[in-house]
């Protein structure tokens, strides 16, 4: 099983799906890439041509997500306990931190496949999928 360690140094491309109707049911697809670095994920995607930018900075006991269009201002996260993955980190956002944000990473095998998903949470706990970017290492 590899660890986020594992993967320091390694960098993905791959496609980005985005769901922006209040549904959930229309979906838009972008490329993107996400890089692996010393306790830092960073990725790319965009949004009607719009390049954007984002990334999930881990540290012991916390985590900060940056996103151009999702979280231009940073997030404070913390770890998802006992979650499966590679990590899956959790903020609170909204007028009163009313509404959730999780962020999971997984590796895929044997695809060696690269999952960055994001998910949202209202605040009588319906979860939504927001985001998925399924990627392939790159030499």
């Amino acid at each position: 099983m590899s660890t986020l360690s594992d993967l320091q140094g390694t960098h993905w491309k791959g496609t980005a799906e985005l769901w922006v109707d209040p549904l959930g049911n229309d979906v838009e697809n972008c490329g993107c890439t996400i890089s692996i670095e010393e306790g830092i994920v960073r990725y790319t995607w965009s949004y009607q041509g719009k390049s954007q930018v984002g990334s999930i900075t881990l540290r012991e006991g916390a985590a900060e997500l940056t996103d151009t269009w999702h979280s231009p201002e940073p997030m404070k996260c913390r770890p998802v306990p006992d979650a499966w993955g590679l990590f899956q980190v959790l903020g609170k956002y909204g007028p009163q931190s009313d509404w959730a944000w999780r962020t999971a990473l997984s590796l895929r095998t044997p695809t060696d496949e690269l999952v960055l998903q994001m998910t949202n949470i209202t605040p009588w706990g319906e979860e939504a999928r927001a985001v998925r970017m399924v990627c392939q290492r790159q030499p």
